[in-house]
């Protein structure tokens, strides 16, 4: 709504000028305390710093919260409406024209600007610190807004249930899946564990083409379900390889053979 792009401007723009106030009372204060400028402009740059980075907080917790200003209408709908957010955003420049009202017949423009000055960290303190805080504790005590509440706390722990529910049935699913995947692959693949075992068996004579079959059988895991579906290839052919010589031990040319077809990658070179 264009309302509220207009009372973020200006609570920007009164929040900019409640610091212009802050900092220029304790340089005033400074000055007239007695202090040399250099000590003066070195402590008031800090607390410039400190400001900015608190309020630039306090900025952005508002402006991120007014975000979900929609919800919680029902469980303030003192604080939340547009006339409370228009005084509430203002109270700076309100505070510095009852404290330009407060110093009539001033003729110092020293008296006028802390008069200002005063003005508005006094109105900006009670607004924000003491007014507002007792206002929405207030609206939190009526039975309107506990019920709000308490139904807002209700949908947001059924929504939670809801998701993590969700994420079990999804979890489920994939569980489901991947069993039924290697169910099929382990019918599907008996032919070709059978000959990689074979091929693990080479001589040196034969490495080479062996390697080149392995490397084809690979790709053809690949192509069918990817890097699990090579996995169990890999593992068939093992335990057929075992079987058949009775090694528990022996150099594992499967992952050496395959390294860089899809994602496979070598984990070792000895299986046990």
């Amino acid at each position: 709504m264009n309302y509220k792009k207009t009372l973020r401007s200006i609570h920007l723009a009164s929040t900019i000028w409640f610091m212009v106030c802050v900092v220029y009372l304790l340089v005033l204060t400074l000055h007239q305390a007695g202090f040399n400028w250099w000590i003066i402009f070195s402590l008031s740059g800090h607390l410039a710093l400190l400001v900015v980075l608190l309020v630039s907080l306090y900025l952005f917790s508002i402006f991120r919260g007014a975000e979900n200003d929609l919800t919680l209408q029902n469980e303030h709908p003192l604080t939340s409406s547009m006339y409370y957010m228009a005084f509430y955003v203002s109270t700076p420049f309100l505070g510095a024209i009852a404290g330009l009202l407060g110093t009539l017949g001033e003729t110092r423009i020293e008296a006028l600007s802390v008069g200002i000055a005063l003005g508005t960290i006094g109105a900006t303190f009670l607004t924000w610190i003491v007014v507002d805080c007792i206002a929405g504790s207030v609206e939190m005590l009526t039975p309107a807004a506990r019920n709000y509440r308490l139904q807002r706390l209700a949908d947001t722990k059924e929504r939670k249930q809801q998701e993590q529910t969700n994420r079990k049935q999804l979890l489920a699913r994939i569980a489901e899946q991947e069993n039924e995947n290697n169910r099929l692959w382990q019918e599907a693949l008996i032919p070709q564990a059978n000959r990689l075992a074979n091929l693990l068996a080479c001589d040196d004579a034969s490495f080479s083409s062996a390697e080149q079959e392995a490397i084809e059988l690979g790709v053809q895991a690949w192509r069918m379900g990817g890097l699990n579906c090579m996995k169990q290839l890999r593992d068939m052919a093992m335990n057929v390889f075992r079987q058949q010589h009775n090694q528990r031990e022996f150099v594992d040319y499967v992952s050496t053979w395959w390294d860089g077809i899809g994602k496979w990658r070598n984990p070792s070179v000895v299986s046990g």
